[in-house]
Parts: structure tokens; sequence; C-alpha cells
């Protein structure tokens, strides 16, 4: 089997999987990662939510093949590392407006969180409802405006 060479939470990480093996089934089934949910496996509900160099992206969606040795994969457990901490910010709030029920979906929603306020700030501006709007994270217990608030409280601490 090939080998797929990348930088996972800040470490190099080899896998010798499959070139289609899907990213998701790699961390959690091959690295033992298991911060990333598996919902829908199309990238529809976005609990797998990740950062490749810094940017959201579905996990769930994308090959191993298409990762590249110089690629940072950040999941949920590789997230306070970003920032020096214990926790990162959007954690902390996340805990501080009580967002989670059932809590399947919060990985994926924080790092979707954190990726959509730094997309806003690379822009010029602090999120804003319209950025709320593309946030497109299935939260099937329905705490939305939780979420929201979260998010708003979150981004003034990084």
């Amino acid at each position: 089997m090939p080998l797929h060479t990348f930088i996972l939470n800040g470490k190099p990480v080899s896998v010798d999987v499959e070139d289609d093996v899907r990213l998701l089934w790699v961390l959690r089934d091959v690295l033992g990662v298991t911060g990333p949910k598996y919902g829908c496996g199309l990238g529809v509900c976005q609990a797998c939510t990740s950062h490749i160099n810094g940017k959201a992206f579905n996990p769930c969606s994308v090959p191993v093949k298409d990762i590249h040795p110089t690629d940072e994969v950040t999941t949920i457990e590789g997230l306070p590392a970003t920032v020096g901490k214990d926790l990162h910010p959007m954690q902390e709030a996340w805990l501080e407006y009580d967002v989670a029920q059932c809590g399947y979906c919060q990985p994926g929603q924080i790092m979707a969180a954190v990726a959509k306020v730094r997309q806003a700030r690379a822009a010029g501006h602090e999120i804003g409802e319209a950025d709320f709007d593309e946030i497109r994270n299935i939260c099937r217990c329905g705490t939305y405006h939780r979420i929201r608030e979260a998010i708003k409280a979150g981004a003034k601490n990084f």
C-alpha cells in the first residue's frame, strides 16, 4: 500500500493506506483521532469539520491521496495548541454559553467557527451575520442561537 505523510496537530505522521481511503477514516480508524465525527460521509452535515492549512474542510470528502506532506491538518484535539493554551478561546466560549446538548456536532461546529472568524478577519472585518449564514454545520439539537452567541464571545478572545 502507498505511504501517505502529512502534519497532524503539529506532528508529522505517516500512514500506509490505499489512495482512495477518505481522510476521516485515516484520522479515526488508523490514527485514533476521534474528534472529527462521522455524520453523513458526504460533506453535508459537516460533523467532521477540521482544518487543512488553517481553513475549514471536511475530511469525509477528501481522499488521503489529496493530502500532501506539507499539509497541516488540525482537528479539535490540536486546536488548543494553535493558541498555546489548554483550551482554545472558542472552546472556552462553548462551555461558558453551555452550547452542547448531545455534543456530537460540537467539534465540527467549533472548528468551523474558528475558521470563519479567521476568514472574516483576513477580509478585514469581524464576524457578522453574513458570515454566520455561511456556516453550514448541522446541529440536530438545534442550539444555533447559543452557537452564534458563543462564536461572538470566542472571537473576542483570539
